[in-house]
């Protein structure tokens, strides 16, 4: 009976470090898959998943204003991050006759000031200055954490001042972003911002930054939420001081009182096209909304270029005079 009992306890013993050793190895495993999606998403880095060529093609639509725009003559202006000791680089153009009106463009994930050539273009067109920051932790500017707007938003609200400071109190400013460029656009609503800055455009932004992670996770390794998204996101918390939940465009919008134009490609596979009827609902001042059928994301000016130029010039003409 004595010897029965002492090997139930030694097989109970090798039962128990068997089960912990799977135990160490899996959650061993979760964590270097959450480190490893940690650089892929957060740390800032050429990211092989983002289209990051801008160079020039005959066939481009956009051709002739990208290419005015890489030989036209910029001003260099610098800032320091929000909260963070980061050079972070611009460049500025003036509009063709002397303006107090400015846009400032915010590029997406992964990209830098160099792809916004088109957009620049069009805004130059329309009378306006305007100035390209390279956003943190991408392009020329310092950093080594992409945030998904929630520290950018605090970035660009710093460029917004500069602005003001530069061009005086009777500055006119509209903040215009394309996909985390939207995103953070529609963030940086949501703070405390200056009387100049008079509305906003956002182009195939997310709702948040945790829904777009999850949505890719599915989309690029038919990975399922649970475990991994929340794992990375609490080594974001720990390695970058944010949660993926706090970069969200959805909850900033609801308190958000100046005008806001809502763009998004009607095939939109990247950042579903389903988010901006969200956020476009959410929003609680006032809207307009475009979605441009059969674009693909951040492709709506390309595919339509008469349609998006009409539809940004009559919502600016209302708000900016």
């Amino acid at each position: 009976m004595i010897r029965g009992k002492s090997k139930m306890k030694k097989r109970l013993k090798w039962w128990l470090i068997s089960l912990g050793v799977i135990i160490l190895l899996v959650a061993g495993g979760l964590v270097g898959a959450s480190l490893y999606f940690y650089n892929m998403t957060v740390a800032s880095g050429k990211k092989s998943f983002v289209a990051t060529d801008t160079r020039l093609k005959k066939s481009d639509p956009k051709y002739a204003q990208k290419k005015w725009y890489r030989d036209v003559a910029k001003e260099h202006w610098t800032e320091k991050a929000a909260g963070a000791n980061l050079k972070l680089v611009a460049d500025y153009i003036s509009a063709a006759q002397s303006s107090k009106k400015t846009v400032v463009l915010v590029h997406g994930f992964g990209s830098n000031k160099e792809a916004m050539g088109g957009y620049v273009a069009m805004f130059h067109d329309l009378g306006y200055n305007t100035l390209i920051p390279d956003t943190r932790g991408q392009g020329q500017s310092q950093g080594k954490v992409i945030s998904y707007g929630y520290y950018e938003s605090k970035d660009y609200l710093k460029w917004v001042d500069q602005v003001i400071a530069k061009q005086g109190q009777n500055s006119q400013v509209v903040l215009f972003g394309v996909s985390m460029g939207g995103a953070t656009t529609m963030m940086t609503s949501g703070l405390k911002t200056p009387s100049q800055l008079k509305a906003y455009i956002e182009d195939c932004g997310y709702t948040n930054a945790d829904a777009e992670i999850a949505y890719q996770a599915k989309q690029m390794y038919n990975l399922p939420y649970w475990p991994l998204v929340p794992l990375t996101s609490l080594t974001t918390k720990l390695k970058a001081g944010f949660y993926f939940k706090d970069a969200n465009a959805t909850a900033a919008v609801k308190k958000n009182h100046k005008p806001m134009l809502f763009i998004h490609g009607g095939a939109d596979k990247f950042v579903p096209t389903k988010m901006v009827y969200d956020v476009y609902r959410a929003d609680a001042g006032p809207k307009e909304l475009l979605v441009v059928p059969g674009a693909k994301h951040a492709a709506a000016l390309s595919h339509n270029p008469k349609l998006y130029e009409k539809t940004v010039k009559a919502y600016l003409a209302k708000y900016i005079k």
